[in-house]
């Protein structure tokens, strides 16, 4: 009894202790902190307190279960389970879309699903296409060249026709030398990123074709578009640039436009943009794919068209594949130009040189022009005639200049969505070619275009259509927009 009793007041004698040494230590003035008037003792103790306990947990391994390899049901279990991201986003149900092939040679006259259509779907603008100069041409050399190049132009790439060729581009537009490519669209797409580089200012019509979009995307300079074939919209922005930006005179700067819109069918203003040009000092890339053969008095494009001299453009590039009934594309200018794309273009340094045959073929049709240029006149009075067939049509204007072989056709009163104005205008398509064996195409565009104009119905008048096939054709999409829209 006496031990126990002794036993409960040592332990008693030895908290008492403790508690008052824990007491003394917390009343200390260095642990004491005041908060909003009160008193807080022992503040430090807990800090390093808890201190010692974040030590104490940051040095313990973290649990990790212990490894075993999977078995191999496992392994199938898992890989019947895994699903693979698609390649590509799923696609909606306006994109699921077969345009009718063409079984026959794409001339004003041709063949699709088993039946012959007049045909206003492809850019034969002065009706070369099967031309018999230009396929005797073309089968002489493939009996002496062969079919292709097999290399790049600065790679044992380069044969003499192609140097025929190039000269016989610049002695026809009347420029020092020109630089072929082998494909129309890397033209743009190479040569604007050849000269205009990150940091750089391109201001760029709204409604220029993919092919330059995707140029501008590559030269990573700064793009700011102007309205669609607006000199106004041009002038302002031209003058916005020039206030705003105190660095412009270190800065390349570039105006892109097109000669005659693919997007619209509109022609460019291109002497009010040069009086542009030499105000707030930038330099012209034009690209004149639809207007060479087509505009000017002996087709050689927008300069001629309005008089201009050629000098005044910095840089023309052209796709052969339209009035020229061949393929490949060109840019013509000064020799420094020139040269400094056969270093720094990429689609001219690093793709196969053009088919010798496809370059004999533009030489030919260069001849024919120059030595036929009734076919232009007989191309304007073709488009002369097509307008006055579609005058009054129902439910849609045309949108297109009245010298353009791209006669545009776009809704009077659009649905307020693309896609619901797109699928009328396909009905007209789909209509005319059933029941009328009559060939036209939306302008219905990729993903990958940006141009926001309004879609529409675009024809290609031909040098080679008869007036019956463009009265045909007027008919025709009178009465089928008739049925489709009604009588707006």
């Amino acid at each position: 009894m006496e031990v126990s009793t002794m036993m409960s007041s040592t332990v008693q004698n030895l908290m008492n202790v403790t508690f008052d040494w824990l007491n003394s230590t917390l009343d200390a003035p260095s642990v004491r902190a005041v908060v909003f008037g009160f008193n807080i003792r022992g503040h430090l103790f807990i800090e390093v307190f808890l201190l010692v306990v974040i030590l104490f947990l940051l040095s313990q391994k973290s649990y990790k279960p212990p490894k075993r390899p999977l078995t191999n049901k496992e392994i199938d279990e898992l890989c019947d389970e895994w699903v693979p991201e698609p390649l590509i986003p799923s696609l909606n149900k306006e994109f699921h879309y077969e345009p009718p092939a063409i079984e026959s040679s794409a001339e004003p006259h041709t063949i699709v699903n088993g039946k012959e259509v007049v045909n206003f779907t492809s850019a034969n603008y002065l009706g070369l296409l099967g031309h018999k100069k230009l396929l005797e041409a073309c089968t002489a050399s493939l009996d002496k060249y062969g079919v292709g190049s097999c290399g790049p132009r600065g790679f044992y790439g380069t044969i003499d026709v192609h140097l025929d060729c190039e000269a016989r581009i610049a002695k026809f537009l009347g420029t020092p030398e020109s630089i072929l490519y082998s494909y129309g669209l890397s033209t743009m797409f190479s040569a604007i990123p050849a000269f205009s580089k990150k940091g750089d200012i391109i201001v760029a019509d709204e409604g220029v074709h993919w092919g330059i979009q995707n140029g501008l995307y590559l030269s990573r300079s700064t793009v700011v578009y102007f309205k669609h074939n607006d000199i106004n919209s041009l002038r302002q922005t031209l003058e916005k640039i020039a206030t705003q930006n105190k660095r412009l005179k270190k800065l390349r700067r570039y105006i892109v436009i097109e000669a005659l819109y693919q997007n619209s069918g509109q022609i460019a203003p291109l002497d009010e943009i040069i009086k542009l040009k030499e105000k707030y000092r930038f330099r012209i890339l034009l690209d004149e794919s639809n207007s060479i053969g087509v505009l000017g008095s002996s087709g050689r494009g927008l300069t001629e068209h309005y008089g201009v001299p050629i000098e005044k453009i910095d840089l023309v590039t052209a796709d052969m594949g339209r009035a020229l009934a061949t393929e490949g594309g060109f840019c013509t200018g000064n020799t420094r130009v020139i040269d400094h794309q056969r270093l720094s273009s990429s689609g001219y340094v690093f793709s196969a040189s053009l088919p010798p045959y496809l370059a004999t073929a533009a030489i030919s049709a260069f001849d024919i022009l120059e030595k036929d240029p009734k076919l232009i006149k007989k191309l304007k009075n073709n488009i002369s005639v097509l307008w006055k067939g579609l005058s009054g049509i129902s439910g849609l204007t045309i949108a297109s200049n009245q010298e353009s072989p791209i006669v545009y056709l776009k809704l009077k009163k659009s649905t307020g969505s693309t896609q619901e104005d797109l699928r009328l205008l396909e009905s007209i398509a789909e209509i005319a070619l059933r029941e009328d064996s009559v060939f036209v195409v939306t302008s219905k565009r990729s993903t990958l275009d940006k141009c926001r104009l309004p879609v529409g119905i675009r024809l290609h008048v031909s040098a080679g259509h008869s007036e019956s096939d463009l009265r045909k054709a007027s008919e025709s999409l009178k009465r089928v927009a008739k049925q489709v829209l009604g009588g707006s």
